[in-house]
């Protein structure tokens, strides 16, 4: 039976209706309408996925691709409004609707004596409807207007407390830096449509084979492959929304917006944009070597050298945002090695764990005050049990810790990239292989900092009004929070926060254990991704899988999990045995420390290069073209020219008789003069 498209229009718009409706009649409806409004389509699209879902899989239901409108159409180009929904589109809906839903009950508790409630619950609302019609497009301009508009909604997410100046740094930053990734994206469209004479995905996908062979000229003797350039171009794009080296800066500074955001933007949405678009256009990168080369190298950094950053952090968001910069950075490296069914299950477990994550540090920050830094933290197991426990369950799936979610995915692209023989394969594999080391160091630091040893933190009664507007910053608008001083000791969240996290906690446990065997290695994709032989890595490590069970027995004797064992036994002796040590080897290696602390420089860089630089460009063109040239010289200049030729000829027009007088006889002894030269 073919799914319904009044179904399929359903998903996407129930949750624009909601954005809609919270959004214009936010004041009338008032903050429960603005909720009910808002989860209520989001419980429409989530439980339509899961059908979907069921459909494409069970149900017998064959892959769906309509165009639905046809937007517009110039000569033989014809841009429509389309679905395409495989299996690799139905897991990916599933994914976005339940967190984002999730994300939406989680918001009542986080969000509750926020001024901008409804005004929030539009915003999130919407993003989740620009992720869907992205995910479920099936031509290239819908992907792109999915693109930008995820772009567009993180910038007022991030941004939302306006009044903060480091908010609206952050999303301009962040807005910035996805305009240099979406430059080459859009490039990489126009080079699909010059190319293949199409912005269809089916017959961009029939037609990329006739790219091999093909060139674009860059200068009479440098020609450069088209399917390379197609890809590369498509991956800055990726680059950008998926926050990979060096384009990586945007995202650990978009903290600055509520918590619900950071688990919303960092899990399930903007920044898996990226690695679900490389995998969908499978079949172009499988025709580019290079290309693959290059998303292997550029993910492979990321995945270790981000994920030392969050090393030295001290604040709970940004420890968790830079593991996620490294977790993206080990999805892109299996997309490198063209393990792209690995890519899309690590995206699936880690969009679990990480919401997991996210919402549990929120949850501590509800019950710290705002407080956001581990340092005023401690002991905190005894007070909020749920979230010292779910977030327990987070972190060791994030470590990859066998039978947990993170480890079925993670080790996998491990041993992915060990099978490789592509260029850069064995640079990757060092950095996924001592990324997992990083991983459990800043992920156990974490967890010890905040829910173990001794309390850090000063509880004095304080019987007189507390404002606690969600700023998630360790002082308010006001500036009257000290830190590491509460008002009242601190206690469990309410049921509309535990709750999210104890169904985040559920598939971040098992999600992995049940879905490898045939989302890895039994082809569960299908025709959504496409692999040549040679490049079929899973496909030879799917030989020695022998199930889920076996396959976690095994791990506990391979090399990631017995690094993840080493950090654990260091982390815990330092910060539940001996604390003074952590100083102590901040001192020693104290220049590694300051490399760590300053992100290698690439804020500086970008700061002194593009945005002084822009600003010293701007004011060179202000004073010396503006100023100088074009009023200095041609506006001012023409006008001042006429004036003195004006006030020279003013002078003659005296008004004095013998003035007039003696030019007359001087113009007839010059005319006299003329005459008789001529008569000559």
């Amino acid at each position: 039976m073919e799914l319904s498209s009044s179904i399929l229009l359903t998903i996407a718009l129930a949750p624009l209706v909601g954005c809609l409706l919270a959004g214009f009649l936010g004041k009338q409806i008032g903050r429960v309408g603005a909720h009910s409004v808002t989860i209520l389509g989001l419980l429409i699209s989530c439980g339509l996925s899961f059908y979907v879902l069921y459909q494409i899989t069970a149900g017998g239901a064959p892959v769906y691709n309509h165009n639905l409108y046809t937007w517009f159409e110039i000569g033989k180009y014809t841009a429509s409004v389309g679905f395409l929904i495989d299996r690799l589109t139905a897991m990916m809906m599933v994914v976005v609707t339940f967190v984002s839903l999730l994300v939406h009950v989680y918001t009542i508790g986080y969000m509750a004596d926020d001024d901008g409630y409804q005004r929030f619950f539009s915003y999130i609302s919407l993003f989740t409807f620009s992720m869907l019609m992205l995910v479920m497009s099936n031509n290239f301009v819908q992907l792109f207007f999915g693109w930008e508009a995820v772009g567009l909604v993180s910038y007022l997410l991030i941004g939302f407390w306006y009044k903060r100046p480091t908010a609206i740094f952050a999303n301009l930053k962040a807005f910035l830096v996805n305009r240099v990734g979406d430059f080459g994206f859009l490039l990489g469209i126009g080079a699909i449509l010059y190319f293949l004479g199409t912005l269809d995905y089916a017959t961009a996908f029939a037609a990329a084979p006739t790219l091999a062979g093909k060139t674009l000229a860059i200068t009479q003797n440098v020609h450069w492959d088209a399917a390379t350039v197609i890809c590369i171009l498509l991956f800055i794009g990726a680059m950008g929304k998926s926050a990979q080296v060096p384009l990586h800066v945007w995202l650990p500074d978009s903290m600055e917006g509520p918590t619900p955001i950071s688990a919303l933007i960092h899990a399930a949405t903007m920044v898996t944009a990226g690695i679900f678009m490389v995998a969908r256009m499978s079949p172009l990168y499988e025709l580019s070597e290079s290309a693959l080369s290059f998303v292997l190298v550029i993910g492979a950094t990321g995945a270790l050298f981000t994920g030392l950053i969050g090393i030295v952090q001290n604040d709970i968001k940004r420890v968790v945002a830079y593991s996620t910069l490294s977790q993206l950075g080990y999805m892109t490296v299996a997309l490198g090695v063209s393990a792209y069914a690995g890519a899309v299950f690590h995206l699936m477990t880690h969009a679990f764990f990480k919401a997991l994550l996210f919402l549990g540090a929120g949850s501590v920050i509800i019950a710290m005050h705002h407080e956001q830094d581990m340092r005023y933290m401690g002991g905190l197991r005894k007070y909020m049990p749920i979230t010292w426990i779910t977030m327990w369950v987070g972190s060791l799936a994030l470590c990859g810790v066998p039978f947990f979610s993170g480890f079925y995915s993670k080790d996998s692209i491990i041993d992915a990239v060990h099978e490789s023989h592509r260029w850069g394969s064995g640079y990757a594999y060092f950095c996924v292989v001592v990324g997992a080391f990083v991983t459990a160091t800043y992920t156990f630091r974490q967890m010890y900092m905040t829910f173990h040893g001794k309390e850090r933190f000063k509880v004095v009664e304080h019987h007189g009004h507390h404002d606690a507007h969600g700023h998630d910053d360790h002082h308010d608008d006001h500036g009257h929070h000290e830190p590491g001083v509460l008002h009242h000791a601190p206690k469990e969240s309410p049921w509309v926060v535990t709750l999210p996290l104890i169904l985040l906690a559920i598939p971040s446990l098992l999600v992995g254990f049940f879905t490898v065997q045939p989302m890895l290695f039994g082809n569960w994709f299908g025709g959504a991704v496409h692999v040549s032989e040679a490049n079929n890595v899973l496909g030879e490590i799917g030989k020695e899988f022998d199930g889920s069970l076996a396959m976690a027995l095994h791990g506990f004797a391979q090399l990631p999990f017995i690094l993840v064992l080493v950090a654990f036994l260091i982390t815990t002796y330092i910060y539940l045995f001996n604390p003074s040590v952590a100083d102590k080897i901040k001192t020693a290696l104290k220049p590694i420390w300051v490399i760590l602390d300053r992100k290698y420089w690439v804020d500086n860089i970008y700061f002194a290069v593009f945005a002084r630089g822009g600003v010293a460009l701007g004011r060179m063109f202000w004073k010396g073209g503006d100023a100088a040239v074009i009023d200095g010289v041609l506006i001012d200049g023409s006008a001042s020219t006429i004036q003195r030729i004006a006030s020279g000829v003013r002078r003659l027009q005296s008004g004095y008789l013998y003035h007039y007088a003696f030019a007359m006889i001087l113009g007839l002894i010059l005319l006299m003069g003329g005459y008789l030269l001529v008569r000559q």
